[in-house]
């Protein structure tokens, strides 16, 4: 079967359940994300790994990776803070491990209680365990805030295409950017990637937009056309940084994989099977409220998903 035009990564068990107070039992992570898998989602963020005590949401990782190692062809993503709980993340068996870099001082000491170039010396750490323990998984670390902090305010462009940079040299296989905080608009992010790309080619990773102005889809919109292959995205729109007042929202990836596909890029994921994932987590998190568009919307007749259109 041939390859999607892009790769839709699942990011929910981690970014949304992580802004949530309610803890998810690991039996139904488990099933949400056995259910996304079976609509096609070839990649997941299934967990960080962090302190318990900090995070409790969390405190079962290791339980979620090995849950989740056991579906065939699934990527297995962790994200990880630092060099212990990159070390964790390799000792559960993770396939791909993600680092997120602050744009901001502010926001870094308070995501992470790190300063930004502390976050790159820690991603050298990372890199060189990596390849002495597990060489085969790739690790990413991405710009966070890198469309504006809510609690510095504006960033500059040139230092996050910089500090992206870094990142690249200090061995990172991609870095992407992220709209941590909704405040990204389809000019900028396209001015960004198109920065980005230029600079480090192939090796641009995700983008990971949140929708909490409304431009979730445009954004990423705006990041496709300027040759960005990869999304982040959360099924039901769930998630937020816990460490970015107002940032609520990631993109619904519902609502994403049926933009994709109604363009006629193919994702590799059935939407209607996604949307009934959402039963699933509904039913895990009954208080919880759902977001996106499609699902109340439903899809509109004649829909075609991109590989009937071609044929």
């Amino acid at each position: 079967m041939a390859q999607p035009d892009v790769l839709i990564s699942e990011c929910g068990p981690r970014d949304g359940l992580q802004i949530i107070r309610e803890v998810m039992p690991t039996k139904d992570k488990l099933a949400w994300i056995g259910a996304m898998h079976a609509a096609g989602v070839s990649e997941i963020e299934v967990c960080s790994f962090v302190p318990p005590k900090l995070m409790p949401q969390m405190a079962d990782a290791a339980e979620v990776v090995a849950g989740s190692l056991k579906l065939q062809g699934l990527t297995v993503l962790a994200l990880v803070p630092n060099l212990r709980g990159a070390e964790a993340a390799i000792a559960a068996g993770a396939h791909k491990l993600t680092i997120p870099v602050s744009a901001t001082e502010e926001h870094s000491l308070a995501n992470v209680r790190r300063t930004r170039a502390d976050m790159v010396e820690e991603v050298g750490h990372i890199v060189r365990m990596r390849n002495e323990r597990a060489p085969h998984v790739p690790v990413e670390a991405n710009v966070s805030v890198a469309f504006g902090c809510t609690i510095a305010g504006a960033v500059d462009e040139d230092e996050v295409i910089r500090l992206a940079v870094t990142l690249a040299r200090a061995g990172a296989d991609f870095t992407g950017l992220s709209d941590t905080t909704g405040m990204g608009n389809p000019a900028q992010t396209r001015r960004l990637f198109t920065r980005l790309i230029a600079e480090i080619g192939e090796r641009c990773g995700a983008a990971h937009m949140h929708n909490t102005r409304g431009l979730g889809l445009a954004n990423n919109l705006a990041a496709y056309e300027a040759g960005v292959r990869a999304f982040d995205s959360s099924l039901a729109g769930l998630g937020g940084c816990p460490h970015a007042p107002g940032a609520s929202g990631n993109v619904a990836t519902e609502d994403l994989v049926f933009m994709f596909e109604a363009m006629g890029v193919d994702t590799g994921i059935d939407v209607a099977r996604l949307v009934a994932a959402r039963d699933v987590l509904a039913a895990a998190l009954p208080e919880v409220p759902l977001y996106g568009m499609l699902a109340p919307a439903g899809l509109p007749l004649g829909y075609a998903p991109a590989r009937l259109q071609r044929g």
